[in-house]
């Protein structure tokens, strides 16, 4: 008897793979049920790699972007010039779209952060250089020289004024055997009492000025490389800063022939004719351009005119004295002036205001005056001593120690424009 076969369909589920307990290996895949879950699954997994290649892109794109801002960071880092990094850091900030919050946090600290009330100077007030060696124009400069006469002795803010407080001294080097540069200190207000600002006047008769400018501000020629030229150190007697940046001066700049920045009428000049010669006034006013006009930096309004306090200095308007700080936070700020036998006037230091400052200006003799810049990495101010017999072997005495600048600042190139002082004779 034959045995019949039958094939039949199973109707079962099919089983998952089987591993052995214990055996390690990739995740075992489910099961392919039908066609319908399998496009699903494929649809997803094309749809996650669309997601993963539009990532990669935009990640792409912004290092592409960040390229440029890169390059410009590390250019300012690397460039030429006496800043430090983190100053180099702000500045750059600055410059590329930051300028507001960095002005409010500096606005904000310094709000925060005021100088203290009442005390003594530490130390004592700082004592002057004194003159040593002399600068000459030249081998044959004349012995003796025609010079203006000394300064007045200043009247101290302070009601109880510590032994020399406003008192000149004859500082640095001599020209012509006569001193061109006197000194003084004295405390900043009534309220401030422990801190010290100084105040230096310069012989326009023995000195002839020179705006050196910058690596970066203000633009324009450079003959000199941002800094004072050993072959001109036999005749150097004093340096000091110059203004605001260009675009916060609310004014022009005028050197070597050439508006390049365009001059302001009603701004305060600091105007060099070409014999040499500084002084202070209003543009358009006291100055007009022409060909005895060698150099001309403007910087915001005047803070002394006729020798009296323009109105306005008490109040916190930015409109007149700077955009970033307003004029009643006290920081370090400089300015300049002209007395009124012609002399030029410097004064800085630390827990100043607008209207201290100008306060300053007017009792150190300064009948025209103007802001200069501030804040503590700007102020600078130095006189000069010599090292040997080799007249060009120098260096620089700090008006303040406390300025935190080095003394060969303005021997070595810097970001900023400034003013040197040299013998006229």
């Amino acid at each position: 008897m034959s045995t019949i076969r039958h094939d039949a369909v199973s109707t079962e589920a099919p089983t998952q793979p089987h591993r052995p307990a214990g055996q390690a290996g990739p995740p075992v895949p489910p099961p392919r049920r039908n066609g319908r879950e399998s496009a699903a699954v494929t649809r997803l997994r094309d749809r996650r790699h669309r997601h993963r290649l539009v990532r990669r892109i935009i990640a792409g794109a912004f290092v592409v972007l960040l390229i440029p801002a890169v390059w410009s960071y590390y250019r300012a880092l690397t460039a030429t010039g006496s800043d430090p990094t983190t100053l180099r850091s702000i500045e750059w900030l600055k410059g590329n779209g930051m300028n507001g919050v960095v002005n409010t946090v500096e606005h904000w600290y310094y709000a925060n952060n005021p100088p203290p009330i009442g005390g003594k100077p530490t130390h004592g007030l700082p004592r002057a250089a004194g003159v040593n060696g002399s600068a000459r124009a030249r081998a044959n400069a004349p012995v003796t020289v025609a010079h203006l006469p000394p300064p007045v002795n200043m009247q101290p803010v302070v009601t109880t004024p510590l032994p020399g407080e406003g008192q000149w001294q004859p500082t640095g080097r001599a020209v012509g055997g006569v001193p061109a540069v006197y000194t003084t200190y004295f405390r900043p207000d009534a309220l401030h009492t422990s801190l010290v600002a100084a105040a230096m006047w310069m012989d326009t008769n023995l000195l002839k000025a020179t705006l050196v400018p910058g690596t970066l501000e203000p633009g324009g020629p450079n003959p000199w490389g941002a800094a004072v030229p050993p072959a001109q150190r036999a005749g150097l007697v004093a340096t000091f800063n110059s203004g605001f940046k260009m675009s916060d001066s609310r004014g022009g700049y005028y050197n070597f022939g050439q508006q390049i920045h365009p001059l302001a009428n009603g701004v305060a000049s600091l105007v060099i004719d070409t014999s040499g010669r500084a002084t202070v006034g209003l543009w358009g006013r006291d100055f007009t351009l022409g060909p005895n006009i060698a150099t001309v930096r403007q910087n915001l309004a005047l803070l002394v005119d006729n020798g009296q306090l323009v109105p306005g200095l008490a109040s916190d308007s930015n409109d007149k004295w700077g955009a970033t700080l307003g004029n009643s936070l006290y920081v370090w700020r400089s300015g300049v002036g002209t007395d009124a036998s012609g002399a030029l006037i410097y004064v800085g230091g630390p827990g100043l205001s607008v209207e201290s400052l100008a306060v300053l200006l007017q009792r150190a003799g300064a009948v025209r005056a103007m802001e200069l810049d501030i804040n503590t990495d700007w102020v600078a101010a130095y006189t000069y001593a010599q090292n040997s017999v080799d007249p060009t072997d120098v260096h620089g005495v700090k008006l303040l120690p406390s300025m935190v600048r080095p003394e060969d600042h303005y021997l070595t190139p810097g970001e900023r424009d400034f003013f040197a002082l040299f013998a006229a004779h």
